[in-house]
Protein backbone atom coordinates (compact mmCIF):
# COMPACT_ATOMS: atom_id res chain seq x y z
CA UNK A 1 0.00 0.00 0.00
CA UNK A 2 1.53 3.11 -0.68
CA UNK A 3 2.42 5.25 1.93
CA UNK A 4 1.51 8.41 0.38
CA UNK A 5 -1.55 8.17 -1.48
CA UNK A 6 -0.95 11.61 -3.42
CA UNK A 7 2.71 10.42 -4.90
CA UNK A 8 3.47 6.67 -5.14
CA UNK A 9 5.48 4.22 -7.74
CA UNK A 10 4.65 1.35 -9.20
CA UNK A 11 5.92 -1.25 -11.11
CA UNK A 12 4.33 -2.85 -14.15
CA UNK A 13 3.92 -6.16 -15.75
CA UNK A 14 6.53 -5.11 -18.30
CA UNK A 15 8.85 -4.08 -15.66
CA UNK A 16 8.54 -0.33 -16.29
CA UNK A 17 8.53 1.93 -12.87
CA UNK A 18 5.28 4.51 -13.16
CA UNK A 19 4.90 7.74 -10.77
CA UNK A 20 1.50 8.72 -9.78
CA UNK A 21 0.66 12.03 -8.95
CA UNK A 22 -2.96 13.11 -7.39
CA UNK A 23 -4.39 15.90 -9.34
CA UNK A 24 -7.90 16.31 -7.58
CA UNK A 25 -11.05 14.71 -6.28
CA UNK A 26 -14.63 15.80 -7.24
CA UNK A 27 -17.88 14.50 -6.62
CA UNK A 28 -18.54 13.34 -10.07
CA UNK A 29 -21.83 14.33 -10.40
CA UNK A 30 -21.13 18.00 -10.95
CA UNK A 31 -18.80 16.79 -14.29
CA UNK A 32 -20.72 13.88 -15.53
CA UNK A 33 -23.44 13.59 -13.58
CA UNK A 34 -22.87 10.36 -12.01
CA UNK A 35 -22.97 9.71 -8.04
CA UNK A 36 -19.50 8.88 -7.87
CA UNK A 37 -16.53 10.48 -6.23
CA UNK A 38 -13.71 10.88 -9.20
CA UNK A 39 -9.69 10.91 -8.31
CA UNK A 40 -7.51 11.93 -11.11
CA UNK A 41 -4.38 10.81 -11.52
CA UNK A 42 -0.85 11.63 -13.92
CA UNK A 43 1.32 8.49 -14.36
CA UNK A 44 4.16 8.43 -16.48
CA UNK A 45 6.92 6.06 -16.52
CA UNK A 46 9.63 9.22 -17.72
CA UNK A 47 8.68 8.31 -21.74
CA UNK A 48 4.86 7.78 -21.71
CA UNK A 49 2.13 9.96 -19.46
CA UNK A 50 -1.49 9.05 -18.94
CA UNK A 51 -4.01 10.68 -17.37
CA UNK A 52 -6.50 7.91 -14.73
CA UNK A 53 -10.05 9.01 -13.09
CA UNK A 54 -10.48 6.54 -10.47
CA UNK A 55 -14.13 6.58 -9.50
CA UNK A 56 -15.55 5.02 -6.74
CA UNK A 57 -19.15 4.83 -6.82
CA UNK A 58 -21.16 6.41 -3.59
CA UNK A 59 -23.37 3.61 -2.77
CA UNK A 60 -20.59 1.44 -2.98
CA UNK A 61 -18.63 4.12 -0.43
CA UNK A 62 -21.54 4.47 1.69
CA UNK A 63 -21.99 0.55 2.22
CA UNK A 64 -18.29 0.56 2.78
CA UNK A 65 -17.82 2.67 5.13
CA UNK A 66 -20.62 1.11 7.07
CA UNK A 67 -19.20 -1.91 6.94
CA UNK A 68 -15.64 -0.71 8.24
CA UNK A 69 -17.68 1.94 10.85
CA UNK A 70 -16.04 4.95 8.95
CA UNK A 71 -16.98 8.49 8.46
CA UNK A 72 -16.85 8.89 4.47
CA UNK A 73 -14.04 11.26 4.24
CA UNK A 74 -11.93 12.81 1.15
CA UNK A 75 -8.41 11.30 2.85
CA UNK A 76 -10.14 8.16 2.83
CA UNK A 77 -11.64 8.13 -0.64
CA UNK A 78 -8.05 9.53 -2.19
CA UNK A 79 -6.71 6.37 -0.28
CA UNK A 80 -9.03 4.02 -1.95
CA UNK A 81 -8.43 5.52 -5.05
CA UNK A 82 -4.47 5.02 -4.94
CA UNK A 83 -4.57 1.26 -3.92
CA UNK A 84 -7.01 0.90 -7.07
CA UNK A 85 -4.57 2.63 -9.37
CA UNK A 86 -1.65 0.79 -7.57
CA UNK A 87 -3.67 -2.41 -8.38
CA UNK A 88 -4.37 -1.31 -12.22
CA UNK A 89 -0.41 -0.74 -13.03
CA UNK A 90 0.82 -3.49 -11.66
CA UNK A 91 -1.84 -5.74 -13.59
CA UNK A 92 -2.48 -3.73 -16.45
CA UNK A 93 -5.81 -4.09 -15.91
CA UNK A 94 -8.44 -1.32 -17.18
CA UNK A 95 -5.50 0.97 -18.38
CA UNK A 96 -7.05 1.00 -21.37
CA UNK A 97 -9.65 3.50 -19.48
CA UNK A 98 -9.56 6.94 -19.73
CA UNK A 99 -12.00 6.72 -15.90
CA UNK A 100 -12.13 3.20 -13.93
CA UNK A 101 -14.73 2.28 -11.97
CA UNK A 102 -13.78 0.51 -8.88
CA UNK A 103 -16.16 -2.91 -8.16
CA UNK A 104 -17.75 -2.84 -4.84
CA UNK A 105 -15.89 -5.95 -4.22
CA UNK A 106 -12.51 -4.57 -5.16
CA UNK A 107 -13.64 -1.56 -3.17
CA UNK A 108 -14.37 -4.02 0.06
CA UNK A 109 -10.88 -5.23 -0.58
CA UNK A 110 -9.21 -2.06 -0.91
CA UNK A 111 -11.16 -0.42 2.18
CA UNK A 112 -9.72 -3.91 4.33
CA UNK A 113 -6.42 -3.03 3.00
CA UNK A 114 -6.49 0.36 5.01
CA UNK A 115 -8.36 -0.91 7.89
CA UNK A 116 -5.27 -3.79 8.28
CA UNK A 117 -2.53 -0.87 7.51
CA UNK A 118 -4.17 1.66 10.26
CA UNK A 119 -4.50 -1.59 12.81
CA UNK A 120 -0.68 -2.63 12.07
CA UNK A 121 0.58 0.63 13.24
CA UNK A 122 -1.69 1.41 15.80
CA UNK A 123 0.00 -2.17 16.93
CA UNK A 124 3.36 -0.71 16.60
CA UNK A 125 2.73 2.85 18.01
CA UNK A 126 1.38 0.90 21.17
CA UNK A 127 4.31 -1.35 21.69
CA UNK A 128 7.44 1.29 20.32
CA UNK A 129 6.81 2.84 24.25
Amino acid sequence: MPENFRRFEVTDPFGRVWQAEFRWQQNAISIRHCDAVDCKYYITDGEEKREVVVALMHTDLLAASARRGRALTDAWCGRLASLHLEHMISTWEDMETAIATVSSASLDAHSKTIEEAENKERERLLYAH
